[in-house]
């Protein structure tokens, strides 16, 4: 990284599913980073490891983002695939995972995923900047996370990049300051930022004086629903079903139910090849012997065994985006042998995700509740993120504060474009507050 990056303030979006590094410099330009793969340029970065042996024994390899998906996909190596690895972050019950001979703590992968980020990030970024600002939920996902522990992690991530004097600020927050270079006069906004594992919400307060934008926080509030948890519900109404849930299986005199705990492995297409390592596999294959129905299961046992699972989750997310289109689509995957067709209507979608939905109203109206104030009084509603563009999603905001109060931004940058102004701003310090996490706290 030059010296002239001195001046150059870093926002990082890491995500549960994708993470995107932002530059602002001094005349508050703002830029996101782009990585060479494949003949293309991105600026999202895939939040995925894959930990790799060219022989057993021989030392292990680590790649993220894109690299890491195509390593794990061409197969040739033994390896060990990690995505999503950020709704552990506030798991007090998640102390480690083995990685061949190693055991990885939460801040080891996290550290071992931003090296990989820096590796590919090119010149311009590095974690000696002066400033650099990092987005957190505000609540973290989990049944009962540890804000905590998952900042603790956090911070000891990045100290190990030489960035332990990184500000940590509320994602939303970043949406927020992202938002605000559109505003033309004062107004109060509500920020809806839709990830893949949480959603999270804050009303600021943007006022102008003498030319420099202010803003004041008046209310967070945030839930571990977001676009896995669609994603899951098509899973688990489509593609469950034809794997064999809700089947049976003869034990003895007795027939009894398939246990629908080997269906909660579906929930994340990566949680597939941990299967193999578990002994599950090896029982599905015992149980499909005496299903009164095998044929399911071995399709399931399929999927497993060749590790279709990304290719089995990409399938389902085209069909989920595809509804916000059109009134219904026609799910298909096709692999290994296995054939899964089905139509899948809006209807039924909004009817599977209604509870979703209705818990996510909950919480706007919590964070407009610590806020003090009412729907009418909000005039600006940001949203941000794919899952934004879900109708069911849409029509929530458009029923509470009408559609001309509605606006959208880039679906994967604003985070960290915000983020990265923040770092300029004439009070950065002032943002770690908001965001719950003081700087050396």
């Amino acid at each position: 990284m030059s010296s002239a990056s001195s001046a150059v303030s870093i926002g990082i979006d890491f995500g549960t599913s994708n993470t995107v590094v932002a530059l602002a410099a001094d005349d508050r330009r703002v830029e996101a980073i782009r990585f060479d793969h494949g003949g293309q340029r991105h600026s999202v970065y895939v939040s995925a490891l894959c930990f790799w042996e060219d022989r057993p024994g021989s030392g292990a390899h680590a790649e993220g983002g894109p690299w890491a998906i195509e390593q794990f996909l061409e197969g040739r190596h033994i390896y060990r695939f990690l995505q999503s690895f950020k709704t552990f972050a506030a798991s007090s019950s998640f102390n480690s995972t083995q990685v061949f001979r190693q055991r990885y703590k939460f801040e080891d992968i996290l550290a071992a995923f931003l090296r990989t980020l820096a590796r590919h990030g090119g010149d311009r970024f590095g974690f000696q900047a002066a400033n650099i600002v990092v987005g957190r939920p505000v609540r973290f996902a989990g049944g009962n996370p540890d804000e905590a522990l998952a900042m603790q992690r956090y911070r000891a991530a990045f100290e190990r990049l030489g960035a332990g004097h990184a500000r940590y600020v509320y994602e939303p927050v970043g949406a927020a300051f992202s938002f605000a270079r559109r505003l033309e006069r004062d107004a109060t906004v509500l920020v809806a930022d839709f990830g893949g594992g949480t959603s999270d919400f804050s009303v600021m307060r943007f006022s102008r004086a003498g030319g420099r934008l202010r803003a004041e926080p008046l209310g967070h509030a945030g839930i571990g629903i977001a676009g896995d948890t669609f994603d899951y519900r098509i899973v688990d109404h489509v593609v469950s079903p034809r794997l064999g849930k809700g089947s049976s299986f003869r034990s003895f005199d007795k027939v009894l139910p398939i246990p629908n705990s080997y269906y909660t492995n579906l929930a994340r297409w990566h949680q597939l090849a941990m299967m193999k390592s578990s002994g599950e596999l090896r029982e599905l294959r015992e149980l499909s012997r005496t299903a009164l129905k095998p044929a399911p299961l071995q399709d399931f046992i399929t999927i497993v065994d060749l590790d279709l699972g990304f290719s089995l989750y990409r399938a389902v997310s085209d069909a989920k985006v595809a509804l916000s289109a059109r009134d219904q689509v026609d799910f298909h995957f096709n692999g290994g042998g296995v054939d899964i067709r089905s139509t899948i209507t809006r209807n039924d979608f909004e009817a599977w995700i209604a509870d979703d939905i209705a818990r996510l109203g909950a919480t706007v109206d919590k964070v407009l509740g610590e806020a003090g104030i009412t729907a009418r009084e909000v005039e600006k509603v940001f949203l941000t993120g794919g899952t934004s563009f879900v109708p069911a999603v849409r029509r929530l905001f458009a029923e509470r504060f009408g559609n001309e109060r509605l606006m959208s931004g880039d679906q994967f940058e604003s985070i960290a474009y915000g983020l990265a102004l923040i770092g300029h701003s004439p009070d950065p310090d002032r943002w770690t507050a908001a965001g719950g996490v003081r700087r050396g706290a």
